[in-house]
């Protein structure tokens, strides 16, 4: 049978087309020969000995997914059911206003959507997307590889379901995606979920989802992503140089939101994150696509160029264009203005890394947040991963809206003093002016509104009353340049009472914690393709 990993690059291989073979009723599987995994409401039955894995760390993954879907999907039918009582309302006559009623009525007994599962190998997030999500009208599981197939088939049948709800379907991802074109029978979620890279995926990704769709996108290359090798890879493949200093983990977010919106651009289209996830080993983003020639034309407003100090890591960002609204209220697209730094670091006199084009825009929609926080909150016992679900939602909800991040252990190894307390640095940023959160990204991070010589300031207050050993310092160290300056605030640490957020005092799970040994992603199953090993 095949897997996720032997399943994922399609790009010259065969058409889709619907497989034919006959589902075997259930008494016909022999379960002996099979090792049955119990996932949500899902019971997914794997043939003993064979090479595919089931790695149950990615539980959270196909949770999240359900909870996302639920999530858009109430606001996706509730637009529209919007639009027909507008229609109602607008009607210039009687005879108008009961079609417009009737066309209500019907709406509101076949409310339902549709998924497309582009690499579904087992079947597993296609059978619990039919037994777990409502309204779903149907999910199309396809696979590349006939035995995958034939998997699905038969997960299917031991969990009841029906191939009109879950239709197994054999056929290249890409072309899949394509033959939506022009045909009128776009698929209102397209679920990508690779084993590595999207990007290959992506370009049909956004053609085949419906108007206001959902597309939910992994990416498991985080090495390539953030930078820890190979950036010319990253580029090569996402169009965008990875920085890999102070907040990887975020630029490899933003790096695959710009080729999501890159892509989407050349069709008239553009994406608004609702929410963006790093997660363990790979990331997770969920966008609504549009068609909208002005939405398009916002794009490189919120497209950026990230600079990140090579001494001490501190970071600005320049968008590529930006946008001028004259007294009419008409707008007028014009280029950025910059760059934002100087050839070398204001703080410290290095120089500088320069990386993107990356997403600038926001990372995530806070009413979409708030409301898959209130389902979450609301459906715990549906949810095998609820506790944790809770925590990194909560943390996102918390998030502020500002591009990149530092991190307490880069903050402090630069200047190499003792850390200072996470809540003494936040108040210090309150007590400035200026706004602060966590990422979800990781522990220990600070999002802010502060610039960089106001974080270096707090710094220096603090090493004047927890001294450095300056003996130990090299004399051409970014931390001479800093600690040689004096503050340009006057740094107040007394505790501010937003200094700890919620998720921090309510004592919520907000990060992974080693659930097993040896948890990252598996191997890749079967035989290695030579376009794999770039």
């Amino acid at each position: 049978m095949a897997t996720k990993e032997t399943s994922t690059i399609h790009a010259t291989e065969a058409v889709a087309t619907a497989s034919k073979t006959t589902t075997p009723s259930s008494d016909e599987i022999d379960i002996s020969l099979y090792t049955p995994v119990t996932e949500g409401k899902a019971t997914i039955l794997f043939p003993k000995g064979n090479e595919v894995f089931y790695n149950p760390v990615q539980e959270f993954n196909r949770d999240m997914s359900i909870a996302a879907i639920r999530t858009w999907s109430d606001i996706f039918l509730g637009e529209k059911r919007a639009r027909i009582e507008k229609k109602i309302n607008n009607a210039k006559n009687e005879e108008a206003k009961q079609a417009a009623k009737k066309h209500l009525k019907s709406h509101i007994e076949s409310e339902s959507f549709t998924i497309l599962e582009a690499l579904a190998a087992s079947g597993l997030r296609s059978i619990r997307y039919a037994k777990e999500i409502p309204n779903l009208k149907q999910v199309t599981a396809n696979d590349l590889e006939a035995e995958a197939v034939e998997s699905i088939k038969r997960n299917i049948k031991y969990n009841e379901l029906t191939e009109e709800l879950v239709r197994p379907n054999q056929g290249d991802a890409m072309q899949v995606m394509y033959s939506t074109i022009g045909n009128g029978q776009k698929y209102d979620v397209v679920d990508l979920d690779p084993y590595g890279a999207a990007a290959p995926f992506i370009d049909g990704a956004v053609q085949a989802v419906s108007e206001g769709g959902l597309l939910c996108v992994t990416c498991t290359d985080l090495a390539i992503l953030t930078g820890s090798m190979h950036p010319e890879t990253c580029f090569g493949k996402y169009n965008g140089m990875p920085l890999k200093g102070m907040f990887p983990h975020e630029m490899a977010l933003r790096l695959v939101l710009n080729t999501l919106q890159t892509s989407a651009g050349r069709y008239r289209r553009h994406i608004v994150p609702l929410m963006s996830c790093s997660i363990d080993f790979y990331l997770r983003v969920f966008v609504r696509v549009y068609t909208s020639p002005q939405g398009v034309k916002k794009a490189a407003s919120k497209t950026a160029i990230m600079y990140e100090c090579s001494g001490c890591h501190s970071y600005a960002v320049q968008p590529l264009g930006k946008i001028q609204y004259k007294e009419n209220g008409n707008e007028r697209h014009v280029p950025g203005t910059g760059p934002p730094v100087d050839e070398h670091c204001r703080n410290c006199g290095s120089t500088h890394h320069i990386g993107g084009p990356a997403w600038g825009g926001p990372l995530h929609d806070k009413e979409f947040v708030n409301k898959m926080l209130e389902h979450v909150n609301a459906n715990e016992s549906n949810y095998g991963t609820h506790t944790r679900m809770k925590g990194m939602v909560s943390v996102i909800n918390e998030e502020l809206d500002a591009p990149l991040y530092w991190t307490l252990q880069r903050l402090c190894g630069t200047i190499h003093c003792t850390s200072i307390p996470l809540t003494d640095l936040n108040s210090a940023i309150l007590n400035a002016g200026y706004k602060v959160s966590g990422s979800h990204c990781g522990p220990a991070t600070i999002k802010t509104d502060a610039p960089s010589h106001i974080m270096w300031d707090i710094l220096r207050a603090f090493v004047k009353k927890h001294p450095v050993t300056m003996a130990n310092i090299a004399e051409n160290s970014p931390a001479r340049a800093i600690l040689a300056k004096e503050p340009s605030i006057e740094v107040d640490f007394t505790r501010h009472p937003d200094a700890v957020s919620k998720s921090q005092s309510v004592k919520l799970v907000r990060y992974q914690l080693n659930p097993t040994p040896n948890w990252g992603p598996k191997a890749r199953a079967g035989k290695k393709r030579k376009q794999d090993d770039q």
